[in-house]
Order: C-alpha cells, then sequence, then structure tokens
C-alpha cells in the first residue's frame, strides 16, 4: 500500500459507475489520481480531470505525454445491452478503436495496464460461447489487441473481467437493481420480463477490490481473469429481494416487457484471480443489496428535503 502515495494512475471511464468508486478508493490510498472522461466532470475527490474522447488517437496520445502515468485503469467504453445493429458502430469506435488508442498510448510510454473486458466474451466459462450482442463482439476483440500488445511487444497488462455488477451510484438507471429500487421507492410498480435470466451479481466495492489489488501486483500481468462470485443467481430472486428489503406491498409483474434474445448464463471462474491476486469477493448478496437500497433512499429523502 505504501507506494500508492508516489504513484500517478490514469483512470479512463472514470465517470462510470465502477470508475467512479475507483476513483475514490484511489483517492483513499492516496494515489494522484487522473481521471477521464468524455464531458466535463466535477473534482470530488481531489482527483484532476481531462476531457477526451480516446477513439481520437491524436488526443489520447497528447493525454498520456501530459499525464505520464505509471499505471493506467482503462474503464472507458460503450457499455449497452442491445441488440439492435445501431449500437455496432458506436461498440466499435468506443470500444475496440478506443481500446488500440489507449494500448499503443501505454505501449509508448511503458505504462502498466489494467484492462476492462467482459464476462459476455467467449471464454472457458462459458465454453467459449459466440458473443450475443455487439458490445460483447467488441469487448472480445478488445481484449485480443491487450493480449496482443502483451504478446508482442511486451505491455505489462492485466484483463479483468466482471460479471454483472451493481451497488450505489450506478448512473444507468434502466438497469434491473437501480430501476426495481427506485421504482419501488416511488411506489411505482416496474415492468418486468421473466426474470428467469441467471447471472453473477457481484457488489461493485468487491470488483474495486480487484482492480486495486492488480494495479499492486505484478502476478497477473499477462492474464484475463474473471471477477465475479461463481455463483448463479436468477434475476427474479434479485427482484425479490428487492421487494423484501424495502418492504413493498405490491408483487413482481413478471412478463410484462420482452425477455432479450440471446441471454446466456454467464458466471465467472474466480479461481484464477484468487491465485493470481489474491481476490475473493467478501459482500455477500443480501448485504449488497441492502447497501445499493440504503443509498438510494438517501438519495431519495435529500431530493425530497430540497424539493
Amino acid at each position: 500500500m505504501s507506494h500508492w502515495p508516489e504513484t500517478v494512475v490514469l483512470v479512463t471511464g472514470a465517470a462510470g459507475f465502477i470508475g467512479s468508486h475507483l476513483v475514490r478508493r484511489l483517492r483513499t490510498l492516496g494515489a494522484q489520481v487522473h481521471a477521464v472522461s468524455r464531458r466535463p466532470q466535477q473534482s470530488r475527490h481531489g482527483e484532476v480531470w481531462h476531457m477526451a474522447h480516446l477513439s481520437d488517437a491524436s488526443a489520447t496520445t497528447r493525454l498520456f505525454r501530459s499525464v505520464r502515468p505509471s499505471l493506467l485503469f482503462h474503464l472507458a467504453g460503450e457499455v449497452t445491452g442491445s441488440r439492435s445493429d445501431e449500437v455496432v458502430r458506436a461498440t466499435l469506435d468506443n470500444n475496440v478503436i478506443g481500446g488500440i488508442n489507449v494500448l499503443a498510448a501505454a505501449h509508448e510510454g511503458g505504462v502498466k495496464t489494467v484492462f476492462t473486458g467482459s464476462i459476455e466474451e467467449p471464454r472457458p466459462g462459458n465454453d467459449h460461447a459466440p458473443p450475443s450482442s455487439a458490445y460483447a463482439m467488441s469487448k472480445w476483440a478488445a481484449t485480443g489487441y491487450a493480449q496482443l500488445y502483451h504478446r508482442l511487444w511486451d505491455l505489462p497488462v492485466t484483463v479483468l473481467r466482471p460479471s454483472m455488477v451493481y451497488g450505489p451510484a450506478q448512473p444507468d438507471t434502466t438497469k434491473l437493481v437501480p430501476y426495481v429500487t427506485l421504482s419501488l421507492l416511488r411506489g411505482e410498480r416496474p415492468q418486468l420480463t421473466t426474470a428467469t435470466k441467471l447471472a453473477d451479481w457481484i457488489y461493485v466495492d468487491d470488483v474495486v477490490d480487484a482492480f486495486v489489488l492488480a494495479g499492486e501486483s505484478d502476478k497477473a500481468i499477462g492474464h484475463t481473469l474473471d471477477i465475479g462470485t461463481g455463483l448463479k443467481t436468477p434475476a427474479h430472486e434479485i427482484v425479490k429481494g428487492l421487494y423484501r428489503i424495502i418492504g413493498a406491498s405490491t408483487t413482481p409483474e413478471f412478463g410484462a416487457a420482452p425477455d432479450r434474445p440471446h441471454d446466456i448464463t454467464q458466471v465467472g471462474d474466480i479461481t484464477p484471480a484468487a491465485d493470481r491476486l489474491g481476490w475473493n469477493p467478501v459482500t455477500e448478496l443480501d448485504d449488497g443489496l441492502r447497501r445499493t437500497v440504503d443509498w438510494y433512499a438517501s438519495q431519495e429523502r435529500h431530493k425530497e428535503s430540497h424539493a
């Protein structure tokens, strides 16, 4: 831990869900954090913000030459579960081209890199099932380029593939946990799919733990690691848990919205992360959901008090 106060860290996607939690943790550890977003941001924890579009190779190179980081956490990207072909270009530009630009800039500066993949990529844990979305395809390609930069040009890069992350302050409130939580807190009845999909749900703080450990250790360099719990939980159990915690009097309306086509069960194989990073998830699902509900409830009370 003692090296963090001397470490200049660059975090891309720092305004996103995992990125914002990671920035706060790194500042708590004393790191000198430079945060990147496509839109203007205000510093909350003493981090320095930069605005850049990473799909622009020249802008990315200038950013790295200006900051001169010794450690990079690359979390920026276009995150979407859409099955429409309209998202192909955006996921290609932001996840693949942007990823390559970041890898090239990191290589030029000799920057140790922690790169974010996706549990939806073809991997041993899902029997190398083909990508079921443009997002998954783009993340698979980006991971491949990260591995290429390590294999051919010795970039010290570790790829972490988070599973279904949930927790406080998730910006996309259409995601299941914030959507159901906010609906119930506001007295509304959420419109749900059949919610039969099985997923590996992991609390955001546990994911941040994994990123920090990957930044501290060299034992995972060159490896691609699943970051999850290794447990399969159907979405309807998450919904019922939120109903129970909030004490909602209504019953879930499953089947009111269409299921997403081509979804398959994704569960992490977390043994490699334990071996390489000494990492294991520590937050039980019920505890994580309670913490999440408490955060959103406090936000709703704050809004009401200032209305």
